[in-house]
C-alpha cells in the first residue's frame, strides 16, 4: 500500500531559504568580521578578540570561528523566517537592517555582556560601534539574499 504525502509550497521553500540565508549571513559575517578587526573602541582591542572571548580565548581567528558560526545561524533563521518577504532588494534590505539591529540588542546589548561579567544594555564606544557592524551584517545578508533569489530564479511565493 502506498500513501501520498502532501507538502504545502510555504514548507517547501523553507530548507531553499534556509540556504539562501545561510549563504547572505556568511557574507554579512565576512563584513561584519572585517568590520570588527579593525574597530577598536576599547584600549586598542579589536572588537573581533572581544567575540572570542566568549569561549575564553583572544585569539582573533578563534573570533572569526565563533563569529561567523553565529552569522551562518543569524542568516539561515533570517531565511526561514523573514525569506519570503525579502526577495526583491529593496524589502530585502530594509529586513536586513531591522534584522541586523534586532541581533545588536540580542547579542551585543545582553548576550555578550551578560556572559563577560559587563553591564548589559548599556550605551558606550564598544555598542556604538557593534551597532554599525550589525548594520553591516544586515545590509550585506539582505542583499545576499535577495541576489540568490534573483539569481536561482525561484521567487516563492505569490508574485507581486
Amino acid at each position: 500500500m502506498t500513501t501520498a504525502s502532501h507538502i504545502s509550497s510555504k514548507t517547501a521553500v523553507i530548507p531553499v531559504h534556509a540556504v539562501w540565508g545561510a549563504a547572505a549571513g556568511l557574507v554579512g559575517g565576512v563584513g561584519m568580521s572585517i568590520w570588527m578587526s579593525v574597530s577598536r573602541p576599547v584600549m586598542d582591542t579589536a572588537m573581533i578578540t572581544m567575540v572570542a572571548g566568549l569561549l575564553g580565548s583572544t585569539n582573533a581567528f578563534a573570533g572569526w570561528l565563533i563569529h561567523l558560526s553565529i552569522a551562518l545561524f543569524a542568516g539561515a533563521t533570517f531565511g526561514i523566517v523573514l525569506g519570503h518577504l525579502a526577495q526583491r532588494l529593496a524589502p530585502a534590505i530594509v529586513l536586513g537592517l531591522a534584522y541586523g539591529v534586532v541581533w545588536w540588542v540580542i547579542g551585543a546589548l545582553w548576550i555578550m555582556p551578560a556572559n563577560m561579567g559587563m553591564p548589559v544594555f548599556e550605551w558606550n564606544d564598544v555598542t556604538s560601534s557593534s551597532l554599525g557592524a550589525h548594520l553591516v551584517f544586515g545590509l550585506l545578508a539582505g542583499a545576499t539574499f535577495a541576489c540568490a533569489a534573483e539569481a536561482m530564479g525561484k521567487r516563492t511565493g505569490p508574485a507581486r
